[in-house]
């Protein structure tokens, strides 16, 4: 059965290219994110693991973890990472999960058949502290992860999680937010103390809150 936004993530132990984890252990009580690569080797994923080791600490920052996933042995991921070390000048910083028998691709429902039942898709889930599910992206195989959307949508969910708010269009961190309709207009000034402008009744925004 496939996960939606709000299941709870599927726990598991895998060997990785730091050792063996449980994936909740590790999480601990940090915000989580795990990206799924249909095999090693591949053009796009090379790039894709080489921009996520640049931005780690722009995720660290964020209280946030990182873990590749892809079906190939743990040695051929060793060597992998080689390549993406030398080819993107950089180092990889994170563990990328070794899933051979397809164990956790199945868990995250990462095998569709309608691309190959040989190869997971490559899908994005953020996991809050809670341990549910608050993204899901899939992308094709021909279009390159955009991890600077993946970092926006971070902070807009760090940021709603903890206020009564919610992130209009291309929102960016430190621009204006939307109060959710729950409440007031006469209720948002004691709630909101830096002000805000009704455009509409039911759409009110205010500055970020937390900043």
């Amino acid at each position: 059965m496939a996960l939606r936004l709000g299941d709870t993530a599927p726990d598991f132990t895998a060997q990785t290219t730091q050792g063996q984890i449980n994936f909740y252990k590790w999480l601990d009580n940090k915000w989580g994110i795990l990206f799924s690569h249909p095999a090693d080797f591949t053009p796009v994923c090379t790039t894709e693991l080489g921009t996520v080791a640049k931005l780690k600490p722009g995720f660290d920052k964020r209280n946030t973890k990182v873990i590749a996933l892809s079906v190939d042995p743990i040695q051929s991921h060793e060597a992998w990472v080689s390549d993406i070390n030398e080819t993107q000048n950089t180092t990889v910083n994170f563990p990328i999960i070794a899933d051979p028998d397809f164990k956790v691709a199945k868990l995250y429902d990462l095998v569709h058949p309608n691309e190959s039942e040989k190869f997971t898709v490559r899908s994005v889930f953020i996991i809050g502290p809670d341990k549910k599910v608050k993204l899901i992206i899939t992308y094709p195989a021909s279009t390159g992860r955009n991890f600077d959307e993946i970092l926006r949508v971070l902070d807009s969910l760090q940021l709603t999680a903890n206020y009564s708010v919610a992130t209009p269009a291309d929102w960016k961190h430190g621009e204006d937010v939307v109060v959710v309709p729950a409440i007031k207009t006469e209720d948002i000034a004691a709630k909101f103390p830096k002000g805000h402008k009704v455009i509409k009744p039911y759409l009110r925004t205010t500055p970020q809150p937390n900043l």
